[in-house]
């Protein structure tokens, strides 16, 4: 079932977050038990599921401790979870859907043995139902508060990045985790719930000046993602994501970035704002965008207050990390001349602003 062989960091706990996600597990938990690489132990964290998934592991995968919590408290504090109960340094935190191939381990391992700095190493993300094209293979920090995403929906064979490639942003579909230096800076931001917990966390190891690692040949397959969340396709954008993209956003600007940085960023800021404010009226989410807004208000000042923390052990500056572009939004958002038309304006005036802002942000420090 799983195999011992040599990492090169030492044995590797592998932490599952599940909610409602019996359909995914039987192929997930298949595939890690494929891997090769020390694999200590396999841990289910689920959050309070109803749809029987706790009985289906228990049963069909007795070897897999289950973590059952109480309540949903979202893959964050599920994470969090998983790496205060796991017995090793390093973690493989993979999202419920998340179908691993049986040398990525030995691929992470070696990429983060090789680097002393690295904290969180990724694979390359590419669709379950289309596997010839990328779906994740991180980022960088964009100024308005996104992911500029890397090879995002491009073929594999046409995506830039060979080896092992530093990137700024992970995005947690599956990563190994250095389990004790996350644990040093809080690990996840559980308030997030989900939406821009990724983001949170790879800007506050980046800060630090640790290192965040794509390696292009580990893959993994991703499959639906979260029900009412996750967004692919049509009809209708979810209005649960409308909700946390808008409250999770402004959290995350108001939790890192300077006040300097914000107002060098204002005007821009504000044309995105409107941008989504206009999508989301457009979609009928008008009252979800709304309600995420006033919700982020209500928690302002305590995220604003974890910035001095952050301050205190910051290496890089704002302006050594945030980027202009690209922005980078799902195709079925842009499909359609009208949506395309606008998608590449909005892209050219937050470019054309970020070139202004960067003259008075310059390389200062928040």
């Amino acid at each position: 079932m799983m195999h011992d062989e040599e990492t090169g960091i030492g044995p590797v706990t592998v932490v599952v977050c599940n909610y409602e996600g019996r359909e995914h597990l039987g192929p997930c938990l298949d595939a890690i038990g494929a891997l090769r690489g020390n694999v200590a132990e396999v841990l289910l964290v689920d959050n309070a599921s109803t749809d029987g998934s706790v009985d289906f592991v228990r049963e069909a995968y007795p070897h897999v401790r289950v973590l059952a919590r109480e309540h949903n408290d979202g893959p964050a504090a599920a994470r969090n979870e998983g790496l205060l109960r796991a017995s090793t340094r390093w973690v493989l935190a993979l999202d419920n859907d998340a179908v691993v191939a049986p040398d990525l381990l030995e691929k992470l391992a070696a990429a983060a043995a090789a680097e002393p700095e690295a904290v969180l190493v990724q694979p390359r993300s590419v669709f379950d139902h289309d596997p010839e094209r990328v779906h994740y293979d991180g980022g960088a920090f964009h100024y308005t508060g996104l992911i500029a995403l890397r090879n995002f929906y491009r073929p594999v064979a046409e995506a830039a990045g060979e080896g092992v490639v530093e990137v700024d942003c992970a995005v947690a579909v599956a990563l190994l985790c250095d389990r004790e230096r996350l644990g040093a800076i809080g690990g996840w931001d559980d308030a997030y719930f989900i939406l821009f917990e990724d983001l949170d966390l790879s800007w506050r190891v980046r800060v630090r000046g640790w290192k965040v690692l794509s390696v292009e040949d580990a893959l993994v397959r991703h499959r639906h993602g979260t029900a009412g969340v996750s967004f692919r396709a049509g009809p209708r954008y979810p209005e649960r994501r409308t909700f946390y993209h808008a409250r999770n956003r402004w959290r995350f600007l108001a939790r890192n970035l300077g006040g300097w940085t914000l107002f060098c960023a204002a005007p821009g800021l504000a044309v995105y704002e409107v941008a989504s404010l206009c999508f989301a009226l457009a979609e009928g989410n008008g009252g979800a965008w709304l309600r995420g807004k006033r919700e982020f208000v209500r928690s302002a000042r305590e995220a604003r207050g974890a910035l001095g923390a952050l301050a205190v052990e910051r290496r890089l500056g704002d302006g050594e990390l945030l980027v202009g572009g690209p922005l980078t939004l799902t195709p079925a958002l842009t499909g359609g001349r009208s949506r395309r038309v606008v998608a590449v304006t909005l892209d050219a005036i937050l470019r054309g602003w970020w070139t202004v802002a960067r003259l008075g942000l310059g390389r200062r420090r928040g």
